[in-house]
């Protein structure tokens, strides 16, 4: 018995001393799972040079992982890296949705299925649009949409509330005109010759259908005629000919375009939602716009940012720390408070210049920093995603597209003979290629 006593107070006495060794040694385990320090950057290759500032916030907001930046004019022409080129660990910007994207982005479905991410906070149609396969390669960060501009002097015009299609613009804007004794205009609602933009943006609620074909590009032919045509007649039918409406910007529309409808000499001026939002309190103040629609859809701008995982990251744990906190409601809110703060002379509109791909951010906070946005916020279910486009697509769409459409629309018949699109894509391919 008193053996039995001596071995308990043996086994007692060791198994306090090993658990006085295991309590120390389990808390510096748990203290290091939980506060795991990664000693490398994350490294980000953007064109928008908003994210140093947005990595600065990161950066003083934690101690967990650092994020650097590295800016990149054209980031979507610079894949496939050469061999042992220093590569990075994510991507965010313009055109990096290709044929090439899967081969040099890794897939994004962990950050959703083990619910760092929510798919249903961001806008559908965008999420989906990152898509490859039905796998989520890039993730959107931020989008803009082709807008109407008009004096708030002249909204008792605008019967329309919130949206505007190109035949209402015509039809509204033909009612603006006025003749100077009935010959030359001192008074045209709106010219099509004086916006590419607007005129490439019409193409597509035509179902032209612009979109990646190798290093090129196709289109519908048939809808390109179409939509030509009806681009002929409608600066016949409202403003006489391209001539007129060429002779009025001449005279006119030397200021810039918010200025353009101060002046009451035209009554539309069309731009981006970023070039009209980024303008001072003062000069918005007495505007009114509207977004351009067909049949009641809103074609989101070619550019939209998007985020994706360079395929040979080795740094996904802590990028990952970076994507979470970035794509929180909570997060963007603090970042526009930033912006407006510290007031930032290299600020731009929003997210990353434009709205964020995060209905609830749009909708509830940018109202906050834009309260012009209260009368007429974008609804989720109107919104058109671009489609896929070559890398140089930018280039492509202002030397080739943009120039063909402004020449073959000009009426009556220019004189002059217009290169068709598949003779312009054959040049720039000689010159780029």
């Amino acid at each position: 018995m008193e053996g039995k006593k001596k071995k308990t107070r043996f086994l007692s006495k060791y198994s306090f001393f090993f658990i006085c060794l295991l309590i120390p040694l389990s808390l510096s385990l748990y203290v290091t799972s939980c506060k795991r320090v990664y000693k490398n950057p994350v490294v980000i290759w953007t064109d928008r040079a908003e994210f140093a500032s947005y990595a600065e916030l990161f950066n003083t907001s934690q101690e967990v992982c650092k994020v650097s930046i590295v800016y990149k004019k054209n980031l979507a022409r610079l894949f496939p890296l050469a061999k042992g080129e220093p590569f990075p660990d994510l991507l965010i910007g313009s055109w990096l949705k290709n044929s090439q994207t899967k081969k040099f982005t890794s897939s994004l479905d962990y950050m959703f299925s083990d619910l760092k991410l929510n798919r249903s906070v961001f806008y559908t149609q965008l999420l989906e649009s990152g898509q490859i396969n039905d796998a989520q390669y890039l993730i959107p960060v931020s989008f803009n949409l082709p807008t109407i501009l008009f004096s708030k002097e002249n909204a008792n015009l605008i019967s329309e509330n919130y949206l505007l299609s190109p035949d209402q613009i015509r039809d509204i804007a033909a009612e603006y005109n006025e003749k100077k004794d009935g010959r030359t205009y001192n008074k045209m609602g709106y010219g099509l010759n004086w916006n590419q933009d607007f005129l490439y943006e019409i193409a597509k609620l035509q179902n032209v259908d612009f979109k990646e074909q190798g290093r090129s590009f196709s289109w519908d032919d048939e809808a390109l005629k179409k939509t030509l045509e009806y681009m002929k007649d409608w600066t016949e039918t409202a403003n006489d000919s391209t001539n007129s409406e060429k002779d009025f910007a001449f005279k006119y529309l030397y200021t810039p375009f918010y200025q353009q409808v101060h002046q009451k000499r035209s009554l539309f001026a069309y731009t981006h939602s970023n070039r009209f939002l980024d303008l001072p309190v003062d000069k918005i103040e007495a505007l009114d716009f509207r977004w351009l629609q067909g049949n009641q859809k809103i074609p989101v701008i070619d550019d939209i940012v998007y985020l994706g995982m360079y395929r040979h990251s080795k740094n996904t744990d802590a990028a990952s720390i970076f994507i979470n906190w970035f794509f929180k409601e909570a997060t963007q809110k603090q970042i526009l408070e930033r912006q407006v703060k510290m007031n930032l002379k290299t600020s731009t509109f929003g997210i990353a210049d434009g709205f964020s791909s995060i209905k609830s951010v749009t909708e509830r906070v940018f109202p906050i920093f834009y309260p012009i946005l209260l009368k007429n916020l974008p609804s989720p279910e109107s919104l058109i995603a671009p489609n896929m486009y070559p890398p140089r697509w930018d280039a492509i769409r202002e030397t080739i597209i943009k120039p063909y459409l402004l020449e073959a629309s000009e009426s009556p018949e220019p004189e002059k003979k217009i290169l068709s699109l598949e003779e312009r894509i054959k040049d720039w391919t000689k010159q780029n290629y």
